[in-house]
Parts: C-alpha cells; structure tokens; sequence
C-alpha cells in the first residue's frame, strides 16, 4: 500500500502542477487576450473621438466653459469610483503586483470591470491615458477568475495572475517578451521555472488571440514604432548618447520626488469625501489638451511624430518653433503624469512615460544638431532617451531593453538602449529612487493598512512525499508573501541554515518565518506547498 501511495501521490502532484497548470494557463491566455484587446479597441476610439471634440472645441471657445465643466463631472465621478473600489485607484500594476507576491486581495469581477470602464471614460474625457497598466490589471483580474472558478489554491492563484498581468501587457502592446520579462522583473523581481511556463503560455495565447480579434475586426495588429530608422553610429554619436541618457535619467529622478511631494499636496483635500482632488488633473489636461493634441492621449502618435521617416508636418503650438513646441509638450505630458501618479488616476503611464522620453530626446537633439551632431542619429537619440527615462521611473532595466527592441523591431538600436538604460538604472541608484510602482504598492499597503495586526510567526512542517515543494529548490517555490524558511531538519537528522539552491525533500522539516495576521492562514498557505500528512 505504501507504494501505491507514494506512486498515487506521485501522479496527483504531476496532474496538479503540470497538466492542470498548462491548462489554467491556457484559459487564463484566452480569458485575458480577449478582454483586454476589447479594452484596447475602445480605448483607441477613444482618442480619436476625444481628440477630435477637442479639436472642435478650439474652433469655438464658446464651448470651452461646458468642456470644463464636463470635466468637473467626469473628475467626481472617477474620484467617486476609486473610494468605493480603491484596487482602481493609480495604473493597476502596483495592485497586480501586490496580488501576484500574495500580499493584497481583490474580487477579480469588481476591479476587471471598474477599471474597464473608469479608464475608458478618461481615454474619452481628452486625458493623457496609457492603456498598458489597466490591460495588466485587466489581464491579472482574468488570471484570478481563472484560478477561483476552478477552486484553486492561492498559490496557484497567484501563478495565473502573474500570467494573466504578463498575457495583458503582452496583448496591449503586441510585444510577448516584454510581457513576459515584465512578469519576473517588476511583478515577483525573480526567475521561476513557474511563473515562466505560466506567464509563457499565457502570453503565446493572448497575443494569438489579440491578432486574430484585431484582424477579424479590420484593425492593423501592430504596436510599433516605424518611422526611426539607424544607420551605424560614429564614436562620437555614444558621447551624444550618453549626454541624452543622463539628461533623462536626471529628470527621471524629478519625477519620482515631485510625484511624492504631488501625493502628499492632493491627500489633503478632501472636498467631495476627497474626489475633489480628481479636479486638478483633469483641469490640467483639459488645458493641455487644448493647447496642443499631442499632450492628449497615451502619446503613440507624438512618438511616432518624431521619426526622420514621419510622413507629415510637425504640428507646431501658435506658429512657434518646433524646439519650443517640444518643450511645451514635454514639459506638458511631465506635469500630467506626475499628476495622475500623484492622485492616482486610473490609467497607464507606460506609454506616457515613453512619450515623455522620446519628447526629451528630440528637444535634445535640436541643441545637440546645433552643437555639429550629425542629424542621422536623432532617431538613435530619440529612442534612448526613452528608454533611460522609462528605466529610472519604473526601474526595470530589462523591460525597458526588450520593450524598445520590440517597438523598433531593429537590432542596430540594442547597443545604444543598452547604453542608455545603464545611464537610467545607474543615476537611479545613484539618488536612490525606487520603482514608481514599487513606492506606490508600498504607499498602498500603508494607506489600507494591509499590515495592521500582523506579526512575526514561525511555522514548523514537514515537507510530503509527492507535494508541490517535493524535490524543488527553495527559491523555485512561491513562499507567502515577505516569508523566508530559516531552517530545514534532513529526514535523516541534521539541521542547517538553507539558502535559495537547497532542495527540499519528502521528510525534511522546514521552519518557516513571516509577518502575518494569522498563524493558521500561513499554515493552511504552506500545507498547499508543502503537502499535508495523510489523514488529514
């Protein structure tokens, strides 16, 4: 009987967490591609139709006073909308993150659906709306009704939100790798055998499904940018590039300190039950807005609008120079991103990070020109200032990397990106800023007091024959939230100190540390890793 038991165990353990992962994985690829292109679909007439009133608007300022006052409307409502549901409250990615380490919870329903319809209402109202960070909360929300319908343990849960977040950004930009290195670099900020299959197949069918729902509905499947082309770069082209870099990354670090300053400043008003604060950035982009369209929007078009190969004039502000147009608009889109972090409007901020870059970037170029650099690697500029920029913001190193390389689709701009993301993460750490998304889970845990009650528990358990952690290194195994195992007893005596390349065997006891509320939810966490003793 012991045999068949260990076999019976044995052939569970592989159904469980191989043949029934694939599957989740599969389902949460599908559940995702589709909502979230929807979502993007929408979004993308959305700014067509919102730029097109605003263009109106222009024509007759006599509507100027109606547009703010739908606008005043809109900023309650959203206000509203983010105190009732607070898991809509910023771009998503810090809440997807804090779900994927276990640290918050959310009812996947209430926030796929809030946060659907508040940004695409935004996108709507003229405002400088990314669509990246919802379809990553959006996609993870599916990965989590996937994981819940089918009663699967939290564990398992937070696999398929990590690739439901990875399937979404995948599917919002056409870009799978980024979507993938995103899930392992920013959302659990380690390398999982797990959390790679999952997020792979994850993404490998939601782009599928994207593409084909795009073509289907005569839309172009593509995110890129085609009007940058490179040609090989002089010696002399890497000074200019570095000097770009460093520029952006410098203004990198202003972002991160104005946004905390910005969200300590709106905290304070609390008119409306606080969802008067909502006021200021819509007030701000309706201006901008009017002002010029191409601080309207996530900023695609603007980026692309940079290009040598943009077919088209530049649209200049009141008939100035296109160097002064280009310090209005980045100065523009800087003040509204730093607004919509600060109050935690609901919507992306990828895109409008990069268009702040890329803004930079051409400003730069136009004094470095001046300077005797050679206009042929204004593009190269362009891009790396971007790529600094979206590095010291989010610090994602690699995801800046690969997201450029999938957006340009040209080898010849690795080595300059390279470049300047090294610039971005160095001047990062150099005035120690953290990941925008990572100081904003942090302010969210603080705000709702996530960690109210906890305390330090030890947990003490045996690792079953056939369970998850069976013949699995330490770090391979999604731990609850912030825990460490401190100490593991050899089935066959012996006690020692482990680290992340120890691997746990059937028999071996491990003593687990952690901050929790609760002993028995990190008991009933572990059994689901660990196994429990039959009988039980």
């Amino acid at each position: 009987m012991g045999g068949k038991g260990k076999l019976k165990r044995r052939f569970n353990a592989l159904k469980e967490y191989g043949v029934n992962l694939i599957a989740l994985s599969i389902l949460t690829g599908l559940f995702s591609g589709a909502v979230v292109t929807l979502y993007n679909i929408v979004t993308g007439i959305g700014e067509e139709v919102s730029a097109e009133l605003y263009a109106k608007i222009v024509q007759n300022p006599a509507f100027i006073p109606l547009l703010f006052l739908g606008l005043s409307a809109g900023a309650l409502v959203i206000g509203t909308a983010t105190r009732l549901i607070p898991m809509i409250r910023g771009s998503g990615v810090p809440q997807i993150e804090g779900a994927a380490r276990g640290i918050l919870h959310f009812k996947w329903y209430a926030v796929m659906c809030s946060m659907f319809a508040a940004s695409v209402l935004c996108v709507f109202m003229g405002l400088p709306a990314g669509s990246e960070g919802p379809s990553l909360q959006i996609g993870g929300c599916a990965g989590d009704a996937v994981g819940t319908t089918f009663r699967r343990s939290l564990m398992v849960r937070r696999l398929q939100i990590a690739a439901g977040a990875s399937a979404g950004l995948a599917a919002a930009f056409n870009a799978p790798v980024t979507g993938l290195v995103f899930a392992m670099e920013e959302a659990f900020r380690s390398f999982s055998a797990q959390v790679f299959t999952c997020s792979a197949i994850s993404v490998l069918v939601s782009v599928t499904v994207r593409n084909l729902m795009r073509s289907a509905m005569g839309f172009s499947a593509g995110f890129t940018f085609t009007a940058f082309q490179f040609s090989p770069m002089e010696p002399m082209g890497y000074l200019y590039t570095a000097v770009a870099a460093l520029c952006a990354a410098l203004l990198g670090v202003a972002f991160y300190h104005l946004m905390l300053l910005c969200r300590r400043g709106l905290s304070k008003i609390t008119f409306f039950k606080g969802a008067g604060r909502y006021i200021i950035p819509f007030f701000a982009a309706g201006a901008f807005g009017l002002i010029s369209v191409y601080a309207m929007g996530g900023g695609h078009e603007f980026i692309q609008s940079l290009g040598s190969l943009h077919e088209g004039e530049f649209e200049r502000i009141f008939g100035i120079s296109v160097a002064a147009t280009l310090a209005i608009v980045v100065a523009m889109r800087f003040i509204s991103t730093v607004l919509a972090v600060g109050c935690g409007m609901p919507y992306g901020i990828f895109v409008p990070v990069l268009a702040t870059g890329a803004g930079l970037g051409a400003l730069l170029c136009a004094g470095f020109e001046s300077a005797g650099m050679d206009a042929s690697i204004a593009d190269y500029i362009i891009i790396i200032t971007m790529a600094a920029y979206f590095t010291t913001v989010v610090r994602a190193p690699i995801t800046g990397l690969v997201m450029i390389f999938e957006f340009t689709g040209q080898f010849q701009s690795l080595l300059p990106a390279l470049l300047g993301v090294g610039i971005g993460y160095i001047v990062g750490e150099l005035f120690r800023t953290q990941s925008v998304f990572e100081k904003c889970l942090e302010l969210i845990v603080h705000d709702q007091r996530i960690r109210e009650g906890a305390e330090k528990r030890r947990v003490c358990l045996a690792v079953e024959e056939g369970s998850y952690a069976d013949g699995r290194s330490i770090r391979s195994v999604l731990w609850p939230a912030g825990g460490v195992v401190t100490e593991v007893e050899g089935a066959q005596g012996g006690r020692f100190v482990p680290d992340g390349k120890t691997i746990l065997k059937a028999g071996d006891k491990i003593t687990f540390e952690c901050v929790a509320a609760s002993e028995e939810d990190v008991k009933n966490y572990l059994a689901d890793i660990v196994g429990e003793p039959d009988g039980k």
